[in-house]
């Protein structure tokens, strides 16, 4: 077994499967840019080691993740990182519009994009709490296996902000499921998203990581360059039904919902604040 322990990302490889693992239980792994880019860096590890077949995606704790950092101590927004999935200018001399663009794209949408054209099968193993950007972490694995004390939110609508930046509700549960889910904002439960289609599996809490488990050993016993195939087989197949172009002009209403909140009211958020999403979700 070979671990290597970061402050916010821990990886370790278990035979032919990579275990990467949010590392901010004391925060339900909010997702700061620290984060983000240890994750890209993980996820690099894992694609280039030829040992790896499978990577499972998890959160340290009680909760896989409660989305983006909109307020821990570790905030870091005003943090400059290098670049990795746009080729776009750095947002930290931008003001308005312009700097939440270039960071969205980058951090969000982008990082997402790339993360889920990673050419081997990704897992997300899913406790607890999955809201907003939780959700996009959960989305751009292949499958998701779950406890039976996971829920689910988006509740950004309540900021007047069409869901979170990587809108693939409409292709992750229907869209049918997908308005509910929005116009709601309501939390819904393990059985719920299996019903929907959302998750693969859902299994006891105390199982949870068996179950993971022998999931990921048993895709790897597959041939990797297959599995590799396979996978952008289904993406392609994904994006012939819309999902990246129609993500594309979502991006544009979720900044445009950004550009108006700003004009009208405290700030691009909708004057909302992580105790406030908290309490909500």
């Amino acid at each position: 077994m070979n671990s290597e322990t970061d402050e916010v990302v821990t990886y370790e490889v278990r035979g032919s499967v990579a275990v990467v693992t949010m590392n901010r239980p004391e925060f339900r792994n909010a997702q700061n840019s620290k984060m983000t880019y240890a994750l890209d860096a993980a996820f690099a590890r894992a694609v280039e080691d030829p040992e790896v077949k499978v990577i499972v995606l998890a959160g340290n704790g009680k909760h896989f993740s409660a989305g983006h950092d909109i307020g821990t101590p570790g905030r870091d927004h005003h943090v400059h990182y290098e670049n990795k999935a746009a080729l776009w200018w750095d947002h930290l001399d931008r003001a308005g519009g312009d700097q939440r663009f270039a960071r969205e794209s980058e951090v969000y949408l982008g990082m997402c994009r790339r993360w889920r054209e990673i050419p081997k099968p990704m897992v997300a193993m899913v406790q607890g709490a999955c809201i907003a950007g939780g959700l996009m972490l959960a989305w751009v694995c292949d499958l998701i296996v779950c406890s039976d004390d996971a829920f689910f939110s988006d509740p950004v609508v309540r900021m007047g902000i069409p869901g979170v930046e990587y809108f693939a509700h409409p292709w992750v549960m229907g869209p049918r499921a997908a308005k509910e889910f929005l116009y709601t904002g309501d939390r819904f439960d393990a059985a719920k998203a299996k019903e929907w289609g959302m998750v693969n599996r859902v299994v006891p809490r105390a199982e949870l990581e068996t179950e993971t488990m022998a999931l990921a050993e048993k895709i790897s016993a597959m041939p990797q360059f297959g599995l590799a195939l396979t996978k952008k087989a289904v993406n392609q197949a994904e994006d012939l039904m819309g999902m990246r172009s129609g993500m594309d002009s979502v991006f544009g209403l979720h900044h445009f919902a950004h550009a108006h909140n700003a004009e009208v009211g405290a700030d691009s958020l909708g004057g909302m604040n992580a105790r406030s999403m908290k309490e909500i979700s």
